[in-house]
């Protein structure tokens, strides 16, 4: 156990960070690939989809753990951040590297490209005694305070290609639910487990589904067809870029609508909609009131580099802001 967790009793959110990552961003003026560029500036944050969860969570005042794996090279900076977040770190260390992504930030175009790494690869043995860990170590957190999980983000070579399941099972069977934020193999064989959440984005859906979505209509039936499917999740949010959001229970459905903010870098903004879902139903928000906060983390986000939101007060306002339509 690592001994960075004088925060854990306190955890309500628990992150799985399988494949976290260093985020290192540089921006450029312009970009033009196959040429030589002069970057701005450049920005190492610590990232992967769970850490940045997590990061987004304790901005908004909400106490968070994270439980996964991290390479003991360069752990500093995860180190860092999760002490100066009061964040639970309850990562195994595994020898070697956390991955490092790129991203290119073009501050002409706004346009971001991403070079993301696959993570470290591991042999059977090595899946299996990280899955024991991790779930010995949820179990911990279960016991605790923590009333959600959050799976996220993609697996590393290796880990197969159920983990995500295997812990939805384990997890819900102790009463604590699970919101699943994942894509291709590991998001359907965790659908057969139940997630309490799916929060897929449109491209994830449509390939899921194994048919374009190309319609307002057609995403909103594929949303609904999950939350009919045995068993299934009791909401279903499926993000839409510049076109917001839509939230749908199987009653109801609403489509949130972005807001206009100076965007900074669009990475993690997916994540700190997550972080703002888990935010509303702890706060056990209307089904309009959560779609408005967790635009409003994505919207936030959108206007900082790394993983990391304004005070609370300015997001709630930002909440305030959101508008919501309903959906027939």
């Amino acid at each position: 156990m690592n001994p960075l967790n004088p925060f854990a009793e306190s955890a309500r959110v628990v992150a799985v960070a399988l494949n976290p990552a260093l985020d290192q961003t540089i921006e450029v003026a312009g970009l033009q690939p196959g040429a030589v560029n002069r970057a701005l500036r450049m920005q190492v944050d610590v990232g992967g989809k769970a850490v940045n969860v997590a990061s987004c969570l304790s901005d908004f005042g909400v106490n968070a753990a994270v439980a996964g794996q991290l390479g003991r090279d360069n752990a500093a900076l995860f180190e860092e951040l999760f002490q100066r977040k009061k964040i639970a770190n309850h990562c195994c260390y595994l020898d070697g590297l956390t991955r490092v992504n790129t991203k290119l930030v073009d501050t002409v175009s706004g346009e971001t490209t991403d070079l993301n790494m696959p993570g470290p690869e591991f042999d059977p043995a090595a899946a299996a005694d990280l899955l024991q860990q991790v779930l010995e170590r949820l179990g911990r957190l279960v016991e605790r305070t923590a009333s959600w999980v959050v799976l996220s983000g993609s697996l590393p070579p290796g880990l197969p290609a159920n983990i995500y399941a295997t812990i939805t099972a384990r997890v819900q069977a102790a009463g604590v639910s699970v919101l699943l934020d994942t894509s291709g193999v590991p998001l359907k064989a965790a659908l057969a487990a139940g997630p309490k959440i799916v929060k897929p984005n449109r491209h994830e859906l449509a390939e899921l589904l194994d048919r374009p979505l190309d319609s307002l209509a057609s995403v909103v039936t594929a949303g609904r067809e999950l939350l009919h499917a045995s068993p299934a999740p009791e909401w279903v949010v499926v993000s839409l870029g510049g076109d917001g959001a839509l939230f749908l229970t199987r009653e109801h459905a609403v489509q949130a609508q972005s807001l206009p903010v100076a965007v900074t870098s669009t990475v993690g903004a997916g994540d700190a909609m997550v972080a703002g879902l888990v935010a509303a139903r702890l706060e056990d928000l209307s089904l309009t009131e959560t779609a408005q906060l967790a635009t409003a983390f994505a919207a936030a986000k959108l206007t900082r580099l790394g993983p990391h939101l304004p005070r609370p007060a300015e997001v709630r306002a930002l909440a305030g802001q959101v508008v919501v339509s309903a959906i027939d």
